[in-house]
């Protein structure tokens, strides 16, 4: 009779973990997505910075450009 109430008693804390760790889980996904939507939002914001910050200055960001541009060419010719 022992055996048969400890492995009910088992059964039931297993379930009770499984039920956490689903909980856990669905806790995680929505945090998750709550911080892609917010990282979206702040590159969206960025690339709209960078676009007036190009039409404000284009020469400058001409300027960069071109020197990154060369950057990027002398490092990957080695």
């Amino acid at each position: 009779m022992a055996a048969a109430t400890t492995e009910s008693h088992l059964a039931y804390e297993i379930d009770k973990i499984r039920i956490e760790i689903q909980s856990l889980a669905s806790s995680v996904g929505r945090i998750a997505n709550k911080q892609i939507g917010r990282a979206q939002v702040r590159a969206t914001e960025a690339a709209h910075d960078v676009e007036a910050a190009i039409t404000r200055n284009p020469r400058t960001a001409i300027a960069i450009a071109v020197g990154l541009g060369f950057l990027i060419g002398v490092f990957t010719r080695r």
